[in-house]
């Protein structure tokens, strides 16, 4: 069953296809954040992928990077 909430995307990481589904709301956030580091989306997603600890899901690293950029997590 699909989740409506959930948009999917695919990217090219490191050489490798794959696919990321967020909602919304984070690829918005996202998209803001690699737009004020001047990447793309691909290279910031892909520098996320990179220095995540390797038992944590990419999909749940990009929300935490969302959330950090909006200083929830820095409180």
């Amino acid at each position: 069953m699909t989740n409506p909430y959930l948009q999917k995307r695919s990217l090219r990481l490191s050489g490798h296809q794959t696919s990321v589904a967020l909602e919304q709301e984070f690829w918005k956030i996202l998209e803001q954040i690699a737009l004020q580091k001047q990447q793309s989306l691909t290279s910031f997603i892909t520098h996320v992928d990179t220095h995540r600890p390797p038992d944590r899901p990419l999909s749940s690293a990009l929300r935490l990077e969302a959330l950090k950029s909006t200083s929830i997590l820095t409180k």
